[in-house]
């Protein structure tokens, strides 16, 4: 894994990589109010808004965004991408985000070259097309397109998924079970999340219809991730599908969005 970062890394620099440019001091206020309007962030008191806030601008200092393949940064895409970075960490501490220090952005999916050995031991070249990439101890990336459609409340956010993931890792394992909070039985978390995955597996594997992305059947730390993003962005849909998961995603985020988001959710789908 470091090996093919280095690759990756090189490679991109060498495609018109831009330097590091924005910072906390280089994003308007009007920035941040634009990036605040996203729908994802309804129903936050101004309390709750200043803390997101002084979290982003924290993220921003602590982290350098790099944009690489000629992607063009700009502040409100700054801005948005700090604000849905911290919005899972509202109520657990900038802690948690330490012990990394790059986000590299590209413009769109980008197609990193690896090398995977199947179950006879025969090793394939493989080129898939990715929205976004958590590196344990090491960078998260980003495509810039898809966080242009995150915060829309649609049950898609990439920046979500990747920074859960990172949050998954701190436990050095990733596979769906962060690093839970005293009174929080793993026992609890693991009956939730195991029954869950293993329903919606079945529904995948069956060709069923899902309301979540089937993609969450990848395995374990992928379900957690895709669920966090549901949480954040469509808590209805995820209290309704699997409301054990979103009661120990509750008590794990120190959050309820369904409660926060009801007014605004109510209004996109009117009895």
């Amino acid at each position: 894994m470091p090996g093919f970062w280095n690759t990756l890394f090189s490679r991109s620099r060498a495609t018109g990589a831009a330097d590091p440019v924005l910072r906390v001091g280089s994003i308007s206020e009007s920035d941040w109010r634009e990036a605040a309007a996203l729908p994802l962030f309804s129903g936050l008191t101004p309390s709750d808004f200043a803390n997101l806030r002084a979290l982003a601008e924290q993220l921003l200092a602590d982290k350098t965004l790099t944009p690489v393949s000629d992607a063009r940064l700009d502040g409100v895409a700054c801005a948005a991408i700090a604000l849905q970075a911290v919005l899972p960490i509202l109520n657990l501490g900038y802690a948690v985000y330490r012990g990394w220090r790059e986000i590299i952005l590209y413009p769109g999916e980008f197609v990193p070259d690896r090398e995977v050995t199947d179950d006879f031991g025969i090793v394939h070249r493989v080129r898939q097309p990715l929205s976004g990439e958590a590196w344990e101890g090491g960078p998260l990336v980003l495509s810039l397109d898809d966080v242009a459609v995150s915060g829309q409340c649609q049950g898609y956010n990439v920046v979500i998924h990747e920074f859960a993931h990172k949050l998954d890792m701190r436990n050095g394992a990733v596979d769906g079970l962060p690093v839970l909070h005293s009174g929080m039985p793993v026992e609890a978390w693991s009956t939730a999340f195991n029954t869950a995955y293993d329903d919606f597996c079945r529904r995948v594997d069956a060709d069923q219809e899902t309301d979540l992305d089937p993609y969450a059947a990848e395995s374990p730390a992928e379900f957690f991730a895709v669920l966090s993003e549901y949480f954040f962005e469509a808590p209805d849909i995820l209290s309704a599908t699997y409301p054990a998961v979103y009661e120990q995603m509750r008590l794990y985020y120190r959050q309820d969005p369904l409660l926060r988001l009801a007014p605004y959710l109510q209004g996109m789908n009117p009895q």
